[in-house]
């Protein structure tokens, strides 16, 4: 299985290297799970400052209002009241309702808050290398068909900056995988403002990252446009024009999210 490694100074500069490699790079075989093929290798990118502009990528599946609920599942937990209802699980339920099997005890009666103790454990030592928060939860999810895509983040302090490193067990490279990152790198962000320091680097590994074959043109699409079109075609300034596109869909969102509830969905 191929290894491929893309370093950029940006998120997109980084994600555009990965699609870019995936497309020439990756080998189609099949996916019987899904019952088509696929393109696949494994991936680690790197993006080196990754709040520098342009931080938006043109070449995700969504828009100003998928991006922005998104980041709003994954920071603040938006769709957590979800799970038993219509989710297995939300990568922030993960990640701060954590259940912890205790002997003696029935499963799952403790929980962790596993942002908190990241928070704290750096607080504790600058130093630590034990800020890791898990996502996948083996007595649901290897009895699912289911289960957590995102396994693993690790939080770094360095050089008076937060380094965030994310480990994806399966990443659908043009459905999920800037979506994914953008919103991680929203969490760190979170967390070193919280720490009171600097934002490092974020490297994103997928031992999975893939296309689908309903998928291929779409790589297709992407790849030629990385190659052919000047950088500023292919990307947003998030704080100067795309961060209010965004938060301005926060109300609808929300009125969307409170019919959930009210249905019980």
């Amino acid at each position: 299985m191929k290894e491929m490694f893309c370093a950029g100074l940006t998120l997109p500069d980084a994600y555009h290297k990965a699609i870019l490699a995936l497309h020439s790079e990756g080998d189609v075989l099949s996916c019987t799970d899904w019952n088509q093929n696929q393109k696949e290798l494994s991936m680690t990118f790197v993006a080196q400052a990754p709040l520098a502009e342009p931080r938006v990528s043109r070449l995700y599946v969504g828009g100003f209002r998928e991006l922005q609920q998104y980041v709003m599942e994954i920071v603040d937990g938006l769709l957590d009241f979800r799970v038993g209802s219509g989710f297995e699980y939300t990568y922030h339920d993960r990640m701060a309702n954590y259940p912890i099997v205790t002997a003696g005890q029935p499963p799952a009666l403790t929980r962790l808050d596993q942002i908190g103790f990241v928070i704290g454990e750096l607080r504790r030592n600058n130093d630590s290398r034990r800020a890791v928060i898990d996502i996948r939860e083996n007595s649901t999810d290897a009895f699912t068909g289911d289960c957590a895509c995102l396994q693993h983040m690790q939080f770094l302090i360095r050089d008076g900056a937060l380094h965030c490193k994310v480990l994806m067990r399966s990443n659908d490279a043009v459905e999920a995988a800037f979506m994914n990152a953008f919103a991680f790198i929203m969490l760190q962000k979170r967390i070193a403002d919280e720490l009171g320091v600097g934002v490092g680097t974020y490297t994103h590994r997928a031992n999975s990252f893939h296309c689908y074959e309903k998928d291929f043109k779409l790589l297709e699409q992407y790849a030629r446009g990385i190659q052919e079109k000047p950088a500023e075609d292919l990307t947003y300034n998030y704080e100067e024009y795309y961060k209010e596109l965004m938060e301005e869909n926060i109300p609808a969102i929300m009125e969307t999210v409170d019919s959930l509830r009210q249905k019980g969905e």
